[in-house]
């Protein structure tokens, strides 16, 4: 029963024999690498992966290993030619061999790579990310705001341990100007698989305080170039793009342009560059507003010195007409002065001849003219006598003559429509 069964080891010979036979040459193949790690002895051990273009889901997975000898060789050329370190998620193009060990089964033994196909590959996907921005109508959005003057109110992204970001402090503080700069750092991870997030996030908070702010400067000083990934990926790009305000990059490499420098609103190679751009367009609206105050002084002293002579010319005139009129009215004056006397005098005059007039009328009606021509004045309780109704027997009268005075008692009373009848008869 037992004489046809193979213990595990036979049967994994067996596969190694088989694998040996029938895949005894080495094979270029296309993969992502990913979980590498070289370790003391200077071994790379590895997975190649292999992702769905539409899912991004793992369809095909494989161990693999670099021995010292090779790596050695091959980390060394592929970071000369692509500027980057061999490491996990890079596209790569790699010549193996196909190895089956008993005891660590199946794996993939690296025995040259073409760096060429990974600039391609970064290329390619740098240009995917760039036309989906231009089919949106994104791209170029960043580029046309206006860098706002004298824009010297700067938000930061950048790691607040970075040695770019002190270049970056160093050069606007010491600017030879003088120049006054409000700079605020948004911390961010500028590298890594979380850098992505980190930096959309510092976006994220800046947009809530945006009016405080004239732009963003995104930097990140030195690094290798494998670390720049963040700043190709869609996520990025298109926050940058959409911004409110212009952002300038500063992320410290020349070789490559990554895809927010393709839609930030301006690019420098370095932290330093980023600093000095803001100081050369401050300086720029410095000087413009120190020649404006240069023009508005020499305009101003120039009105100033016109109107005090227009001023002299206008006093002088003003005096002189005022003097003439002055003149005029006076002799006005005097010549009203003298006509209001004359008719005073004469209102006066006739005031006084009226005033005559009314004593001699008052004089010859006064009771005493009346007294001396012959009348009399009759009086009762004080009173004057006007007509015999205000009288009855009895009554006692005083009256006046023009030398003396008696008083007589009332003992009868005739009424007549003619009291003079009996004096004419």
């Amino acid at each position: 029963m037992f004489e046809n069964t193979l213990s595990l080891s036979e049967l994994n010979f067996r596969v190694r024999d088989a694998i040996r036979n029938h895949l005894p040459d080495s094979y270029w193949i296309r993969a992502e690498t990913s979980d590498v790690r070289p370790n003391r002895n200077g071994h790379c051990y590895l997975e190649f992966i292999e992702k769905d273009p539409a899912r991004q889901s793992i369809v095909a997975k494989a161990r693999g290993v670099i021995w010292s000898g090779v790596f050695q060789m091959l980390s060394a050329y592929f970071e000369k030619e692509t500027g980057q370190p061999f490491a996990s998620g890079l596209n790569v193009l790699v010549r193996v061999s196909v190895d089956f060990h008993e005891l660590y089964g199946y794996s993939l033994s690296v025995l040259d790579i073409d760096p060429s196909f990974t600039l391609g590959e970064i290329a390619r996907l740098r240009q995917l990310v760039v036309k989906q921005l231009e089919e949106e109508g994104v791209l170029t959005l960043n580029k046309e705001l206006s860098l706002q003057e004298p824009a010297n109110r700067i938000a930061v992204i950048s790691s607040p341990t970075a040695a770019g970001y002190e270049d970056f402090r160093d050069q606007l503080l010491n600017n030879p100007g003088g120049l006054a700069f409000y700079t605020k750092l948004f911390p961010a991870i500028m590298q890594g698989d979380r850098s992505e997030a980190s930096v959309i996030e510092a976006l994220e908070k800046i947009f809530h305080y945006r009016h405080l702010f004239d732009a963003v400067a995104i930097i990140r000083g030195g690094g290798a170039s494998s670390d720049l990934s963040c700043f190709d990926s869609y996520g990025v790009a298109a926050h940058v793009a959409q911004f409110p305000l212009p952002v300038v990059s500063g992320i410290g490499h020349e070789r490559d342009v990554t895809v927010l420098d393709i839609v930030a609103h301006t690019r420098a190679k370095t932290p330093t560059a980023v600093a000095e751009l803001f100081i050369t367009h401050v300086g720029k609206t410095a000087s413009e507003l120190a020649g404006l105050r240069d023009r508005i002084v020499l305009e101003s002293e120039a009105i100033a010195a016109k109107e005090q002579t227009l001023l002299y010319s206008t006093s002088k005139e003003l005096v002189h007409q005022s003097m003439r009129m002055l003149q005029k009215e006076t002799a006005g004056v005097q010549q009203v002065t003298t006509s209001m006397h004359h008719e005073l005098k004469q209102l006066l005059l006739q005031q006084r001849h009226f005033i005559e007039n009314k004593q001699q009328f008052v004089q010859m009606v006064s009771p005493l003219n009346v007294l001396r021509r012959g009348y009399t004045l009759t009086l009762k309780n004080g009173k004057s006598i006007s007509s015999l109704q205000d009288l009855k027997e009895g009554d006692t009268i005083v009256t006046y003559f023009k030398d003396g005075t008696s008083a007589s008692q009332i003992t009868g009373i005739k009424l007549s429509d003619d009291p003079l009848e009996e004096y004419h008869s």
